[in-house]
């Protein structure tokens, strides 16, 4: 469990996810001596100041003498930016404290500059949600995948005569398209793209568009006709490889599968999705669409493992995240 006083910086990270691929979305916060928020930042999109430097033109010179809690270890690099160990040593930051260590060699030892600095520098490791996608990134040197379905509590995504709209209720509806705007991209299946014609925004309940919006994004080798597809914009590949190929190049770190079935099982075969969003509904349908479109594996000891992070109860509905186990090494 993250400590209240330090969510001022998680929600700045949170609140930029979306919008700074490739870079990590990094929150900061800085409080002065009675732990009263200073002020705060988040990363900007590529190319733009890192949070540390953020937060810190924000508090001016109150800065100073100032304790800043950082969701990732400050990097120790110069890129597009200069390195934020160095900015918040000379605003003359007194305690930084991070929760996350950098795996990126490239840009860690910010934590070591500091100290060297004369700066009090405490790790305390916890889990920041929205950086768990770039961190598997950096890991594994791939675009982070998360595969996300909707079903029945017996495991179908469509009725028999192929309806499935709508299997879950407003609320999580309006959940998904609030997680669909803080990921890089969204890929469907061909057959899904010509079944449903989906738009792949990210919206709110009121049928407007939410500020952030993911690339869009279609595998497979079928033609997708005019519709809300080609009018807003996609981009094709023909496999899940050349997509996560492509994107990882373009910039993506974190992209959401929306399936349909033999999509997402494609990618679990292919052994790439690290997370599962599994949105059950109380309903019972005994016969239809399935999740998957064949088995993974012959028996359960062969079978792809995942470990539950969370579950949230969305209306009448229930969302069950689950993150590959390995990922915890």
């Amino acid at each position: 469990m993250i400590p209240l006083e330090y969510s001022a910086a998680v929600d700045a990270g949170e609140a930029v996810r979306g919008t700074t691929s490739p870079n990590p979305p990094v929150g900061c916060a800085l409080f002065d001596a009675g732990w009263e928020v200073i002020a705060t930042g988040g990363t900007s999109p590529a190319g733009g100041s890192h949070a540390e430097v953020n937060a810190l033109d924000a508090a001016g010179e109150r800065a100073r003498g100032a304790t800043a809690v950082v969701t990732l270890e400050p990097c120790n690099h110069t890129g597009r930016t200069g390195p934020c160990a160095q900015a918040l040593a000379d605003a003359g930051v007194a305690t930084v404290i991070y929760l996350t260590a950098d795996p990126n060699p490239v840009a860690s030892g910010g934590a070591d500059y500091l100290r060297e600095g004369g700066v009090d520098v405490r790790y305390e490791p916890h889990r920041v949600d929205a950086l768990q996608p770039w961190l598997s990134s950096v890991r594994h040197g791939r675009v982070s995948v998360t595969a996300k379905f909707a079903a029945s509590v017996d495991g179908f995504t469509a009725a028999p005569d192929g309806t499935s709209q709508w299997i879950t209720g407003p609320t999580a509806r309006e959940h998904v398209h609030e997680d669909r705007a803080k990921r890089d991209a969204i890929i469907v299946g061909t057959g899904t793209a010509l079944a449903d014609d989906p738009s792949l925004t990210a919206r709110w309940p009121d049928g407007t568009l939410r500020e952030n919006q993911p690339r869009r994004v279609v595998v497979g080798k079928r033609k997708v006709p005019d519709g809300n597809l080609a009018r807003l914009g996609f981009e094709q590949y023909a496999t899940p490889e050349e997509a996560l190929r492509a994107l990882w190049e373009t910039g993506a770190r974190d992209v959401l599968v929306e399936g349909g079935a033999s999509l997402t099982t494609s990618f679990l075969a292919l052994g790439v999705v690290d997370r599962v969003q599994a949105y059950a509904t109380p309903l019972l349908l005994g016969g239809g669409r399935g999740v998957l479109a064949g088995a993974l594996a012959q028996s359960l000891p062969g079978a792809p493992r995942f470990e539950l992070t969370g579950v949230s109860v969305l209306g009448n509905d229930v969302l069950m995240e689950m993150e590959r186990t390995c990922l915890q090494a």
